[in-house]
């Protein structure tokens, strides 16, 4: 019952924060550049981050109807306690007035994971510049409901839809991954400058390695300190884009870069071993780069530690069946498989693997899979992480530096202690 109220009064209560927050932007008028997605927006928004430096404001852990609102009011939820909303509620016309930050740029990460947000947040924030990155299944569960409206015939569709609104809201430039259909068929909905990226086109070399990864774009040569798939190359041509389009110079070291907890960050484990901790989210698209990028490491052990794709609804089987079928083609000395939905979908699919000596462990809870791993590990391992199931309280104990804990994914107090109530 309360998550039905809840639900119907999600948008409700947001146009109070919206209200709010249009009366800030009115007084800042920054010039506003919108990444968006199903997948790597965060990485593009600290891309742009190395580049515009100061000369922006950044919207770093907000990306939803909520998030980005408080962002620009200067709002923050500390206890998430329902108390906590009475003071957010008596604030936000207070910092609606409040003097607006100096930056002239403001750079949004922003999401449409659910029907009506992409809606929404393009209205508040009727972007310049809009980057499209992905469209995938992310939460898909959420728009199944609009299938049944006739207007779409399956929910890719219908959440390419509802990305699009930031498309159809930008005044002077879209830049978008021109190899995704759902994408590029938004097109007619801007008459802004449509900017399309393709693999064909514009990327020439790709390179992964411990040490970082090396790209080739339009005849520019990047070298990043960091383990990055292939597609995050479609945010790297966007970037001296939209340097040039403030007029700044484009750092092609990209040596500022300092990339968010949990997007294939490099760690010291136990035993000699290297953690590639991807552990933030996950669904079937961003697993596949994922897995593809570990795929051209070279590697002796390579292991893959894989957590549930949840809020996935009617598609969820299909969607951990199509894991499977990643997973045959993938090179894993051993895959460790942590949830239920894992259990059920994705195990049984994954005979052909063990048929070819494929070590292939599966358990329902976390700690499970830790008191495994943590007798397993002989030395000099791979480790990947990826999905849901706590797999950051997993890492935490498997890392050779105690201080490296800081740098993981979730360190809010209440992840902290929803990792206990799970033995983490």
């Amino acid at each position: 019952m309360f998550r039905k109220i809840k639900h119907k009064l999600y948008f409700f209560i947001a146009h109070y924060f919206k209200y709010c927050a249009l009366i800030q932007l009115h007084l800042w008028k920054p010039r506003i550049v919108v990444v968006t997605g199903s997948n790597g927006k965060t990485t593009a928004l600290h891309l742009l981050e190395s580049q515009l430096q100061t000369a922006a404001k950044y919207s770093h852990h907000a990306n939803s109807t909520y998030g980005i609102p408080f962002d620009i009011l200067g709002l923050k939820r500390t206890t998430f306690s329902p108390v906590e909303w009475i003071g957010l509620f008596l604030l936000a016309p207070i910092r609606a007035w409040k003097k607006p930050p100096t930056e002239k740029i403001y750079v949004v990460e922003a999401d449409a994971e659910r029907p009506g947000e992409g809606r929404f947040l393009s209205a508040l924030l009727k972007p310049e510049i809009v980057i499209w990155l992905s469209c995938a299944r992310t939460h898909s569960q959420q728009f199944e409901k609009l299938l049944r409206t006739g207007k779409f015939t399956n929910v890719d569709e219908a959440i390419a839809y509802e990305f699009g609104y930031f498309v159809e809201q930008a005044s002077k430039l879209v830049i978008t991954n021109g190899d995704n259909k759902l994408i590029v068929d938004q097109k007619k909905r801007t008459t802004a400058e449509w900017r399309e990226v393709r693999e064909d086109d514009h990327l020439e070399e790709y390179s992964v390695a411990t040490t970082g990864t090396g790209f080739v774009i339009s005849g520019r040569a990047y070298h990043l300190p960091y383990l990055l798939p292939k597609e995050t190359f479609y945010a790297i041509a966007a970037t001296p884009v939209i340097c040039e389009y403030f007029g700044q110079q484009t750092d092609e070291h990209f040596s500022r870069l300092v990339m968010p907890p949990g997007r294939s960050s490099l760690f010291a484990g136990i035993k000699n071993t290297t953690i590639i901790d991807s552990s933030y989210n996950a669904n079937l698209a961003s697993v596949s780069v994922i897995v593809s990028m570990v795929n051209q490491l070279r590697a002796e052990k390579k292991w893959a530690i894989l957590g549930d794709l949840i809020e996935q609804g009617e598609q969820e089987q299909t969607e951990h069946e199509g894991l499977a079928e990643l997973l045959v083609d993938s090179d894993f000395e051993q895959i460790i498989l942590v949830g239920p939905r894992l259990t059920k979908y994705t195990l049984p699919k994954l005979a052909e693997l063990e048929e070819r000596g494929v070590h292939i462990e599966s358990f329902i809870q976390p700690k499970d899979a830790l008191d495994y791993l943590s007798s397993a590990i002989k030395g000099d391992e791979v480790l990947l992480f990826k999905g849901a199931r706590f797999l950051e309280g997993v890492i935490e104990h498997l890392l050779a530096s105690p201080d490296d804990v800081n740098k993981l994914c979730r360190r809010e107090q209440i992840w902290q202690i929803r990792r206990k109530q799970w033995s983490l």
